[in-house]
């Protein structure tokens, strides 16, 4: 159906099917791509949706290549076809623009512009409310998807092509700019992360002569023990809180990050959590295995699960902070990469005798608590920043969808 709400003068609604062609890529079995089509030196890209990432880079260099021999079996966008993912959490959230010919995936949907349409328009008109807003209206099945024949029924307000590229010649200018001052809000976040891992690094690589080392289960109360995961038949919308490993994920503890379950628990068992216990995660990525938070902010009895082991320190030897800081350093955060285990290497494991293997070295109490302090303001700082960008960020996403909407009412 056409809309008819005011147009400028000079302007059409038009569906997409009449503003170009439209068709999606190949599938190809991934056995059939590991062993014909990767690594190859010579051929045309092959583009999936993973190669678009949010910011609308196309990754051209994945390591698949059709060869220039079997070009004509797959679909092939050219030069300055748009691309859009049609199928999954990503659909209509990666749009790329493409620079030099490729083929492409069964799950992103081209778009071919006619003679008398400047692509980067459509492009441009993609990432648009109305045409989000209409987009995800069209959204159907479990997974999330729009079919070709809804897509092409999408509609767009079409200025003449000279206005065309004077809209795009304006937004090309502005979105350069908001991409410019994206990148100096990321820098200024990594100059601060940069310097907080600087100081870090510093502290427990050059420790002072008069620092103690031990062993890790030498310091500890008790020997480091995993907690409980209730059966997944048990889990519900309530009952008892049990922690995700994601909530220690991040060297920062996210209290809400949980999952209920009905099933019984003992109120005398091991495997609850206080505030100020040190927990570390013993199973991830090789990236995230062993990273460490401090329980803070839990008001109710709440589980710690099985992937999870609680490691409190004796506080008279050394401080809950102190040691939790050390075990995110990079000297450490290297020992615990080493020690994890496990035959799949997307998921390493580490055991009670990894962490208390762990060597620590610490100064008397007094000095501890200076470096903790000194710690506690940079990451503050570091956070603040955090924050800063994240603001930064949503200001400029939404100057992005003012600016757009202006765009596509003829109001630039």
């Amino acid at each position: 159906m056409i809309n008819n709400s005011p147009i400028p003068k000079g302007w059409e609604i038009k569906k997409l099917s009449d503003i170009g062609k439209i068709y999606n890529g190949n599938s190809i079995n991934a056995k059939v791509k590991k062993e014909k089509y990767t690594n190859l030196t010579d051929g045309l890209p092959y583009i999936a949706t993973k190669d678009v990432n949010y910011n609308s880079v196309v990754n051209y260099d994945n390591g698949i290549k059709i060869p220039f021999k079997e070009k004509s079996l797959f679909k092939v966008a050219s030069k300055d076809t748009i691309l859009i993912c049609a199928e999954g959490g990503s659909a209509g959230r990666k749009i790329g623009f493409i620079n030099q010919e490729v083929c492409f995936g069964n799950k992103l949907f081209a778009l071919s512009a006619n003679n008398n349409i400047n692509s980067k328009f459509i492009y441009y008109f993609y990432f648009s409310s109305s045409f989000q807003e209409k987009f995800a209206n069209q959204l159907t099945g479990i997974i999330g998807g729009v079919s070709m024949n809804k897509f092409k029924q999408l509609e767009i307000p079409l200025p003449p092509l000279s206005e065309q590229q004077r809209i795009i010649a304006i937004l090309d200018k502005a979105f350069a700019a908001i991409s410019n001052a994206k990148d100096n809000a990321e820098q200024n976040l990594k100059n601060a992360k940069e310097l907080f891992e600087s100081y870090l690094q510093n502290i427990f690589e050059n420790k002072g002569k008069d620092w103690e080392e031990k062993k890790l289960g030498e310091v500890l109360i008790m020997p480091p023990r995993n907690g409980w995961s209730p059966p997944a038949k048990y889990q519900s919308d309530y009952g008892t809180p049990v922690l995700t490993l994601s909530s220690i994920t991040g060297f920062i503890f996210k209290p809400l990050s949980l999952k209920y379950t009905s099933a019984v628990s003992n109120p005398n068992a091991h495997y609850w959590i206080n505030n100020g216990d040190l927990l570390i995660t013993r199973s991830n990525t090789p990236e995230l295995v062993g990273h460490v938070a401090i329980c803070s902010k839990i008001n109710t009895p709440t589980i710690y699960p099985d992937l999870i082991m609680k490691i409190n320190p004796d506080n008279k030897i050394i401080m809950t902070k102190f040691l939790y800081y050390q075990l995110r350093s990079p000297l450490l955060r290297q020992n615990i990469m080493e020690a994890a285990h496990g035959a799949n290497p997307t998921m390493k494991k580490i055991n009670k005798k990894n962490v208390e293997s762990l060597k620590v070295s610490y100064p008397v109490l007094n000095m501890q608590q200076a470096i903790v302090k000194k710690l506690d303001g940079l990451l503050a700082e570091t956070k603040k920043m955090e924050a800063i960008y994240q603001q930064k960020q949503d200001d400029l996403e939404e100057l992005k969808k003012s600016i757009l909407q202006k765009a596509f009412e003829g109001e630039l």
